[in-house]
């Protein structure tokens, strides 16, 4: 008996746990709103794979796309598929970008819902954007949405402003699905409208703009999830988007383009996620929502899936690209006499980014020099920075496309694709202070780097800042000795693509007012308008960045390392190195500290004598 009423004891309190605490946890399930968000930022035209280091391949949309689908069809309740920006710009497929808007049509075929304009999507000018929307909307295929809440054309610009209208890009949009409403809205930020500099739009701060376009979707539609796309950035943990997430309430999820970070796991700040899943689709990204009716918002299933070898292609996507390949073939390729797979040159092994930048500085000297046959002027450096090489060259066969895609960013005054070459002159003094750059600002900003033929200069990392640079000169031809110092007074020829030439106005701003690199004519007069500096062939075309690389390497044939980038790193914590040859900032800094242990000295002083006399 005492048994059996043990028994109904413990069914009784069984019965009573199970009445009243999981009425919480089941209504919270039945309530709670779950989505799944897929999401690409920083894909760069990258419709086919590309060859990683060590080998094997990675990306493309061709890719791309059968992942899409299956994790859409693995995915329970709501799903949307967002991209962050700067999907143009990275292969030959960008040569159609105005023309036939094969990334927005890609997009559109993958099933993407919404994407935003990053900086690159500007490299063609506001003609170009206009044209590429335009395009995009008479193909009359499948686009996804396009939201920019705060970078727009000034009033006078009619023509992209009616292209804009004419998509529907607009400052947020809504997406429902299973139930859920989803609002998502568009950001570009400072240093992505610094690197646009012949955008034409006008910028709003992203915090003011995200406040106003928050506030207006909370009064307006009374979303479930509020999503941003932004094209701003992080960096280490920080960066804009962390300093908009830490500004705006109401946020749910930023997708974070433009720096190309990869995050492990979410950032969390103020109630905000933020993710990244690396540029160039090496990765999917895809996070898993959950809000209840309290608005409280977790996640689950953050993960970056590879886009490797072992994704096999999506046969519609393979279709797709093959006829945008015809197209780029037919309309550009075919007026430099070449072919999209043609073969080049082999490597024999891997080059690092370093290494592909020297490659590139010779490529420069060598078509110029071809060029202007008894007519060349010498050129003391070629210069290639870090922000304009978009690859590496890989092992094996060197086709058009991977010398096309090392150096695939921006039009040319001519309003064709890719960058043309300029040529200007350097003060002796000024051409030191853009190795300085390096030396120095790089650490800060990694597009700063310079690599280069034609000149080498040696730093010390562990000197004082902005004083690191401790030798520079011109060097001869490979398989020489010879090498001259270079001389403040004098002027020295420089090449570089046309938005590295342009970005040389900047050092003053980021070495904060140190230094200057003012680029000159021949006869050391400041250049106001760099295109004019422009160089051209022997038919009167642009001399396109690219196509002085792909010259290069169809004349060398086999390509061999290692190849001199320029700088020679040499750190050292001796005393002597460290201050000599002494430079403006060390010399500044020892000052300061010599006139603190005087003031000190004469402190101590004062005190000694005030405690003698009150001693006496």
């Amino acid at each position: 008996m005492k048994s059996r009423i043990s028994i109904l004891t413990f069914a009784l309190c069984l019965l009573l746990f199970h009445t009243f605490l999981p009425i919480s946890a089941f209504g919270a399930e039945a309530d709670e709103k779950t989505l799944t968000v897929l999401f690409t930022h920083d894909t760069h035209d990258h419709f086919l794979p590309a060859p990683e280091e060590g080998g094997g391949t990675f990306g493309g949309y061709t890719r791309l796309a059968t992942l899409l689908k299956e994790q859409r069809a693995g995915a329970k309740g709501a799903v949307v598929t967002l991209d962050a920006g700067d999907f143009s710009m990275g292969s030959l497929f960008q040569t159609i970008y105005t023309t036939d808007a094969p990334e927005l049509r890609a997009l559109g075929a993958m099933g993407y819902d919404v994407t935003i304009f990053g900086n690159h999507e500007y490299d063609y000018r506001a003609a170009g954007l206009a044209g590429m929307l335009n395009a995009a909307v008479t193909s009359g295929d499948p686009l996804p949405a396009i939201v920019q809440a705060n970078y727009h054309p000034p009033a006078s610009d009619t023509s992209t402003l009616a292209a804009l209208e004419r998509y529907g890009v607009s400052d947020y949009t809504l997406i429902e699905q299973e139930g859920i409403t989803v609002a998502v809205f568009g950001l570009l930020g400072v240093d992505a409208d610094e690197c646009a500099p012949m955008s034409g739009m006008e910028f709003t701060p992203i915090i003011d703009a995200a406040k106003q376009v928050v506030a207006e979707i909370q009064a307006k539609e009374s979303p479930d999830y509020i999503i941003c796309l932004s094209h701003s950035g992080t960096e280490n943990g920080k960066g804009e988007d962390y300093e908009l997430a830490q500004a705006v309430d109401g946020i749910d999820l930023i997708i974070s383009g433009h720096t190309h970070s990869t995050l492990t796991e979410p950032i969390q700040a103020n109630n905000t996620l933020i993710v990244s899943c690396g540029e160039y689709t090496h990765n999917l990204g895809t996070v898993t929502l959950h809000k209840s009716a309290k608005d409280s918002l977790r996640f689950s299933e953050y993960r970056l899936i590879p886009i490797d070898d072992t994704v096999a292609p999506d046969p519609d996507m393979v279709s797709l690209t093959q006829w945008f390949k015809y197209k780029v073939e037919h309309s550009y390729l075919s007026d430099y006499n070449l072919e999209f797979d043609q073969i080049l040159a082999a490597a024999s092994q891997d080059l690092s980014i370093p290494e592909t930048g020297g490659l590139i500085g010779n490529a420069y000297i060598s078509i110029i020099q071809e060029i202007e046959g008894e007519n060349y002027i010498p050129i003391a450096f070629a210069v290639a920075p870090d922000g304009v090489i978009r690859g590496a060259l890989r092992s094996g066969n060197v086709t058009t496309a991977d010398a096309f895609d090392i150096l695939s960013l921006g039009s040319g005054a001519d309003g064709t694709p890719a960058y043309p070459l300029v040529s200007v002159y350097l003060t002796g003094k000024d051409l030191k202070n853009a190795f300085e750059v390096d030396a120095s600002i790089s650490d800060l900003m990694s597009a700063a780097t310079l690599y280069g033929g034609g000149a080498q200069w040696e730093y010390n990392p562990h000197r004082m800042f902005l004083d690191r640079v401790t030798d520079c000169s011109i060097i001869g031809p490979k398989g020489t000795q010879w090498r001259i110092e270079i001389q403040d007074d004098q002027l020295y020829r420089v090449v570089a693509d046309l938005y590295s030439g342009q970005m040389l106005g900047t050092v003053e701003s980021k070495s904060y007012g140190l230094l200057t690199v003012t680029p000159r004519d021949e006869n050391g007069d400041p250049i106001v308008d760099l295109e004019s500096r422009i160089l051209y062939d022997q038919d009167g075309n642009e001399l396109k960045a690219w196509y002085a690389l792909a010259a290069y390497l169809n004349e060398e044939q086999y390509i061999e390392g290692p190849i001199s980038s320029g700088k020679i790193v040499s750190p050292s914590w001796n005393p002597f190195m460290l201050l000599f040859p002494l430079g403006l900032p060390t010399l500044l800094v020892l000052l300061f500290f010599v006139l603190l242990i005087a003031l000190g000295f004469f402190f101590y002083r004062y005190l000694y004598r005030r405690k003698r006399r009150r001693t006496r």
